[in-house]
């Protein structure tokens, strides 16, 4: 019976594994010297997000830019100036709320002049940004009881993904409803001005023809 527990916890772990309610991504990418470049994560309310970036340039002095992260409502969560470092690093961490649910931007921006620098930037998203070592040494859990809390708070991640995707469709299905009733509207206007000249044109030829008697 144990036996058939431990198999269907390990199943359901890996199915979370699978539908990812929020992720923890890390990436390289190139940033060119002079300019910037950002990136954004589409995160709901509620969640907890933890960064960490590494950059470096190579042999020639050091990245020398700015980075910045700013919440949907226009908010700077997280600023530094990094300057004559020759590998610069750093990280951010922050918890959204109802008010900031949307798109969050992070900015890095280059003040070399020849030399690009190399970036990774990894995101850590709603579980994947918990420290389960130290919840594990908390709670005094291991091995599956540890798993299975995991699977419970991937659970509610995807619950609440799940109803902010339905929120979501209903804002979207009322925005699309006010939509179609100001299409109706202008084209119930446009079709009413549309008679009210043809009757115009037909009364101004009835007009001219009586005018040169020819009716």
């Amino acid at each position: 019976m144990k036996l058939k527990w431990a198999t269907a916890a390990v199943h359901l772990v890996a199915l979370v594994i699978l539908v990812r309610p929020e992720k923890g991504a890390a990436m390289w990418f190139n940033l060119p010297a002079g300019e910037t470049k950002c990136l954004s994560e589409q995160i709901y309310s509620g969640v907890l997000v933890l960064g960490e970036y590494f950059s470096f340039s190579g042999s020639d002095g050091s990245p020398a830019m700015t980075v910045q992260v700013k919440s949907p409502l226009g908010n700077i969560l997280y600023e530094k100036d990094h300057a004559n470092n020759n590998v610069t690093a750093g990280q951010f961490s922050f918890t959204t709320t109802a008010e900031a649910a949307g798109l969050y931007v992070i900015c890095f921006r280059s003040y070399r002049t020849s030399v690009n620098s190399m970036v990774s930037l990894d995101w850590k998203i709603g579980i994947f940004a918990k420290d389960w070592d130290s919840i594990a040494t908390t709670e005094k859990i291991e091995g599956l009881q540890l798993e299975l809390r995991k699977l419970e708070e991937a659970t509610k991640a995807i619950r609440q993904s799940t109803l902010n995707l339905m929120l979501k469709d209903v804002r979207m299905q009322r925005m699309s409803n006010k939509t179609n009733a100001k299409v109706a509207r202008y084209s119930l206007i446009s079709l009413g001005v549309c008679i009210l000249i043809s009757a115009l044109q037909v009364w101004q030829l009835k007009r001219f023809f009586r005018h040169k008697k020819l009716l």
